[in-house]
């Protein structure tokens, strides 16, 4: 299928749209029991069973406009399918609350097989929008794996010892600012090593209108 662009609004509303969602129905919801053949329900497992459709419908809606769906986003709507059912199935809001963890751990491992093989597979994923030579992607990939593992430790210590309440306010807003602020606080390691910089640097010191006459050599 052609790869479409989409613009960041709409872009922004269908990745975080369900996770607003989510957060204002709990909101409503969390002091709720419902009664649904024969079994009573929290009002966080109704949430969770309506987030996964949700989730799915606008993962779906992501592919339809843009015409290509990253390995990524196809994983994490398989957890949350898997994760979201067993939590409905088995009416156990854990299950849920586990999938952040196993998904930052798979990343982490992914990244750190990539780095014991010499590659950076961040690279690979996003080269096309960070421009960056080699030496700065290994630095970021490693920083990354980190950062992935410390994210699924997070989630890990405060689903087991804070409330449903506090997890839900992580998951919604602890998580995306973490995310946004690590990228942040990579502005140095950005600029050090940017590719556009590399070759304008090189072409500033090379070949200059004015040295054109004088030299014959070639710019490395």
């Amino acid at each position: 299928m052609e790869k479409r662009k989409i613009s960041p609004l709409l872009k922004g509303l269908l990745e975080y749209g369900p996770i607003a969602a989510f957060f204002i129905a709990y909101t409503l919801l969390k002091e709720r029991t419902f009664l649904i053949a024969g079994t009573e329900y929290s009002g966080f497992i109704v949430v969770t069973g309506a987030f996964v459709p949700l989730f799915l419908a606008s993962t779906g809606l992501m592919w339809w406009l843009t015409g290509k769906l990253s390995r990524m986003q196809a994983f994490t709507a398989v957890l949350v399918v898997v994760f979201g059912g067993l939590s409905v199935w088995l009416n156990d809001e854990r299950f849920f609350k586990m999938k952040p963890t196993l998904l930052y751990l798979l990343f982490a491992a992914i990244l750190g097989f990539g780095l014991l093989r010499g590659q950076s597979y961040l690279q690979a994923l996003m080269g096309e929008i960070l421009p960056m030579r080699r030496e700065g992607w290994m630095i970021l990939t490693r920083r990354m794996m980190f950062f992935f593992l410390a994210l699924a430790l997070a989630n890990e210590l405060i689903r087991r010892l804070m409330s449903t309440d506090a997890w839900v306010t992580f998951k919604t807003f602890g998580l995306p600012i973490a995310i946004f602020a690590f990228f942040l606080f990579q502005g140095a390691l950005l600029q050090k090593h940017s590719a556009s910089e590399t070759t304008g640097g090189e072409d500033a010191g090379g070949e200059r209108e004015g040295d054109k006459e004088t030299t014959s050599e070639t710019p490395e």
